[in-house]
């Protein structure tokens, strides 16, 4: 199923959004500028990495993403660090198995999460303290 990149970010605004820790109790976004979200700041260029998987292993998603996105995210550092993702600060790592979820939902892919095993801390992708592995 083709959909344009505005249908997959209000499909996935509407399914992370909600969840997202940095709202506001009205449900608004809180960031002091919320532009730079990573998640929406860089979308074409995660909804491109995960459609270049084919997969259930998130790890496979985690990679095209690190590649993809991360690689040109102007918050890591040039050894592949990046402080924001440590801290549990950047909404595209820490909902990537929701994020993923709803793209390939919207494109008429399935991603089978059963066989999903927990991340180590510190890890990326860690979902939303509303979410757990």
């Amino acid at each position: 199923m083709d959909r344009s990149f505005d249908e997959l970010e209000a499909i996935v605004r509407n399914r992370i959004c909600s969840v997202c820790t940095e709202r506001t109790t009205e449900g608004q976004c809180d960031l002091e500028s919320p532009s730079s979200c990573a998640l929406f700041r860089l979308f074409p260029q995660v909804v491109q990495a995960i459609q270049s998987v084919d997969s259930n292993d998130i790890h496979q998603y985690i990679e095209a993403i690190r590649r993809n996105v991360c690689s040109v995210c102007q918050e890591q550092a040039r050894d592949g660090s990046c402080e924001v993702r440590q801290q549990v600060q950047c909404a595209l790592d820490a909902y990537l198995l929701l994020v993923v979820d709803a793209i390939e939902e919207a494109t008429g892919r399935t991603f089978d999460k059963t066989g999903i095993r927990p991340l180590p801390a510190g890890s990326a992708a860690r979902p939303g303290p509303q979410i757990r592995l």
